[in-house]
């Protein structure tokens, strides 16, 4: 594995796919407040990721040096139940245009966003880079997961034939501001959230949980990520995938009662046990960006803290 400085500066022309989202509105933010000035940004109006044309015209209109690709159809179980062909489709067709048109327009580096759901659902714990393609995966988001490995496998691809530098990148759980808050469409923080907040504004007596809330979960915060995939757009140059995660793991029922103590709401958390659990543990193995000097800074509770405060500064018909 070579780790070398490249040359990316204040000045460089960085394009960040997906800019609107969680992850990619954390790496315009600490862009910014590092100064790095020259982000170019697209809107979905502006720019269909799954249009090929559109996408080549557009890189080679603007001919971004570093790419951050952030863009993809995310959503929670429920969502990748509902949506098979639409999670499967999309993503294939975002990232397959976005790495072609980027190495076509003479682009210095990429940084692939995947996620930690392409390891399979058996391997074993903490999760090592390695375990990828060694077993089946979780059924429920197996189409996404597809859709990130084949994103990996194109990254790898065309270092190995073209020499073009793609990084990729497999965050764990995240949360944060612009976080999703939809719970037909969320992950478990803000789920939580917003189940805490509608019961404390409701006044209702007790908030159902699913499962036991017995299984393990790494959580990190998502300007966490950003500072990572901003260290290793510096310093990171490997065909091989990389973990980022807090290298610390919480209950789901421990994370219930300090979601709850954070909201300040008086209810009885009842655990439907009837609910699956998923998976008991999951955590990634994060030695790999620890050794090259990265480690997560912001703590659980502070951080769901400030989410909680940016949810109730950025609900739609909110009573000032």
């Amino acid at each position: 594995m070579t780790t070398h400085h490249s040359p990316l500066t204040s000045y460089s022309k960085i394009y960040v796919a997906g800019h609107r989202g969680l992850v990619g509105s954390a790496i315009c933010r600490l862009l910014k407040k590092d100064g790095y000035d020259n982000i170019i940004t697209a809107t979905h109006q502006q720019l269909d990721l799954t249009d090929q044309e559109a996408v080549r015209s557009f890189f080679q209109s603007e001919l971004p040096e570093y790419v951050f690709l952030a863009a993809a159809k995310v959503g929670g179980i429920n969502a990748n139940n509902i949506y098979p062909a639409e999670f499967i489709r999309d993503n294939l067709l975002i990232q397959t245009n976005v790495i072609d048109a980027a190495y076509r327009a003479g682009v210095k580096k990429l940084l692939f966003l995947g996620s930690s759901c392409i390891y399979p659902k058996m391997a074993p714990q903490p999760l090592k880079e390695e375990s990828l393609l060694t077993g089946p995966l979780e059924p429920t988001n197996q189409w996404y997961a597809i859709a990130k490995i084949a994103g990996i496998k194109m990254c790898q691809a065309y270092w190995k034939e073209y020499g073009f530098r793609a990084i990729s990148v497999m965050p764990t759980n995240l949360y944060g501001p612009g976080d999703s808050f939809d719970l037909d469409n969320s992950h478990v923080v803000p789920a939580l959230i917003g189940k805490f907040h509608t019961a404390k504004i409701a006044g209702l007596d007790e908030v159902e949980i699913w499962g036991t809330g017995q299984p393990l979960r790494e959580f990190m915060h998502v300007d966490d990520l950003a500072t990572a995939c901003l260290f290793l757009m510096q310093r990171y140059n490997s065909q091989e995938i990389i973990n980022v995660g807090s290298g610390e793991e919480i209950s789901i029922r421990d994370l219930a009662f300090m979601i709850k103590e954070i909201v300040g709401v008086k209810v009885e958390i009842r655990f439907d046990i009837e609910m699956p659990d998923g998976t008991p543990k999951k955590l990634l193995d994060i030695s790999r960006i620890t050794d090259l000097g990265w480690q997560a800074e912001k703590k659980l509770k502070d951080g769901i803290e400030e989410t909680y405060a940016w949810f109730l500064g950025n609900q739609p018909g909110r009573v000032l």
